[in-house]
Protein backbone atom coordinates (compact mmCIF):
# COMPACT_ATOMS: atom_id res chain seq x y z
CA UNK A 1 0.00 0.00 0.00
CA UNK A 2 1.44 3.06 -1.34
CA UNK A 3 1.27 6.62 0.93
CA UNK A 4 1.04 10.02 0.41
CA UNK A 5 1.20 12.88 2.50
CA UNK A 6 -1.77 15.08 2.15
CA UNK A 7 0.25 18.07 2.39
CA UNK A 8 3.62 18.62 1.05
CA UNK A 9 7.00 20.38 2.34
CA UNK A 10 7.46 23.76 0.39
CA UNK A 11 10.48 24.08 -0.75
CA UNK A 12 10.93 27.69 -1.34
CA UNK A 13 14.68 28.31 -3.04
CA UNK A 14 13.09 25.59 -5.55
CA UNK A 15 9.68 26.73 -5.87
CA UNK A 16 7.92 24.08 -5.51
CA UNK A 17 6.24 21.77 -3.36
CA UNK A 18 7.85 18.28 -2.35
CA UNK A 19 5.23 15.22 -1.58
CA UNK A 20 6.90 11.88 -1.46
CA UNK A 21 4.87 8.00 -2.27
CA UNK A 22 6.39 5.47 -0.39
CA UNK A 23 5.07 1.67 0.17
CA UNK A 24 7.07 1.77 3.79
CA UNK A 25 9.11 -1.44 3.17
CA UNK A 26 12.37 -1.63 4.52
CA UNK A 27 15.04 -2.28 2.27
CA UNK A 28 19.19 -4.30 2.85
CA UNK A 29 21.24 -3.67 0.42
CA UNK A 30 24.13 -5.29 2.23
CA UNK A 31 24.98 -1.82 3.39
CA UNK A 32 22.83 0.78 3.33
CA UNK A 33 18.97 0.19 5.38
CA UNK A 34 16.57 2.23 3.44
CA UNK A 35 13.07 2.72 2.00
CA UNK A 36 11.84 3.77 -1.81
CA UNK A 37 10.02 6.50 -2.31
CA UNK A 38 8.76 8.06 -4.73
CA UNK A 39 9.19 12.19 -4.88
CA UNK A 40 7.01 14.38 -6.73
CA UNK A 41 7.63 18.62 -7.40
CA UNK A 42 4.14 20.23 -7.79
CA UNK A 43 2.60 16.86 -8.21
CA UNK A 44 4.83 15.61 -11.00
CA UNK A 45 7.50 12.98 -10.22
CA UNK A 46 11.17 13.43 -10.34
CA UNK A 47 12.32 10.64 -8.64
CA UNK A 48 11.42 6.95 -9.26
CA UNK A 49 12.11 4.54 -6.38
CA UNK A 50 14.83 6.98 -4.17
CA UNK A 51 16.86 5.65 -1.70
CA UNK A 52 16.13 7.20 1.64
CA UNK A 53 18.56 6.11 4.47
CA UNK A 54 17.15 5.25 7.33
CA UNK A 55 18.30 7.25 10.59
CA UNK A 56 20.97 5.82 12.44
CA UNK A 57 18.51 5.84 15.92
CA UNK A 58 15.71 4.05 13.52
CA UNK A 59 18.44 1.51 12.57
CA UNK A 60 19.64 0.61 15.69
CA UNK A 61 15.69 0.21 17.26
CA UNK A 62 15.14 -2.01 14.78
CA UNK A 63 18.50 -4.31 15.38
CA UNK A 64 17.15 -4.03 19.29
CA UNK A 65 13.69 -5.33 18.54
CA UNK A 66 15.67 -8.32 16.20
CA UNK A 67 17.74 -8.94 18.77
CA UNK A 68 15.14 -9.74 21.60
CA UNK A 69 13.39 -12.46 19.11
CA UNK A 70 16.25 -14.26 18.41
Amino acid sequence: MLSRPNEGHLIPEMGVIETVESDNILRWDGAVLYVEQDVYHNGQIVHRKYKRRVTKDVAQAILTMLAEKT
